[in-house]
């Protein structure tokens, strides 16, 4: 009954172990997809812009990537548990007659959770190197961006300081062309004023050198007063004569 119970107890562990590595293998089948779909969703999205939002984004494949670690840390634990059951019931007295068949299986399933420690620690360290490598890219590329934001506001300040300077060296020239006009102007009244002085002074020169030519120009003056009055006179009969007309 000993040899019978030892038995079961030895096929349960073998259970044990199939089962285990069993969802191992598919826990690190999807381990290897995930890793492989977040390197191929980070080149995606390299020559994305800002306003696109992938499917899976890398903090969703993060908590992803980091709760199927501590699962399958969990099940290689579990593994090595039952595989250490396993290599003591090897040593028990009870088994020694089986003990090459014992070992032979053993072994077997100590490679198989190598291969699988081996994998999982493989396929772990690739996705971190890759998650590292792209975080650092990541940070380079806003520094970029950032730097060329700041370039482009540099650059729009720039301009319209230039602007601004332009206007102000056109306003200059303008008011440099007006004061210029002015001064020309001041002058030639300057010379008219001068020249009718001449010409005021020679007439009276002449004026008072020829009384005649004095005593002629009076006349002239005189009968030029003599007909405003007369045409004034004269227009303000006919005005009277209209409204007298117009009222009767």
């Amino acid at each position: 009954m000993a040899g019978i119970g030892s038995s079961n107890y030895w096929e349960d562990l073998r259970k044990q172990a199939r089962q285990l590595e069993n969802e191992l293998d598919l826990k690190l089948v999807s381990f290897s997809k995930l890793c492989t779909s977040y390197s191929s969703s980070r080149d995606g999205r390299r020559g994305e812009t800002s306003d696109t939002t992938p499917l899976l984004n890398n903090s969703t494949q993060d908590r992803m990537f980091d709760t199927m670690s501590v699962e399958i840390e969990q099940l290689l634990a579990k593994l090595t548990g039952v595989n250490d059951k396993m290599a003591e019931y090897t040593n028990t007295p009870g088994s020694a007659s089986l003990n090459a068949a014992l070992m032979h299986t053993l072994q077997r399933h100590r490679d198989i959770l190598q291969d699988y420690t081996h994998e999982f620690h493989k396929t772990k360290g690739n996705f971190l190197a890759i998650r590292e490598r792209e975080d650092l890219l990541g940070s380079v590329r806003k520094d970029i961006e950032t730097y060329k934001s700041g370039s482009g506001v540099n650059n729009r300040r720039t301009e319209l300081f230039l602007k601004e300077h332009e206007h102000l060296r056109n306003s200059d020239r303008l008011m440099d062309d007006t004061i210029s006009i002015a001064m020309s102007t001041k002058e030639n009244m300057t010379s008219q004023r001068g020249m009718l002085k001449s010409i005021h002074s020679r007439v009276n020169t002449l004026a008072n050198r020829f009384p005649t030519i004095n005593n002629l120009i009076q006349r002239i003056n005189l009968r030029k007063r003599r007909d405003s009055l007369v045409l004034g006179s004269v227009i303000g009969v006919c005005t009277i004569l209209l409204l007298l007309y117009a009222f009767h």
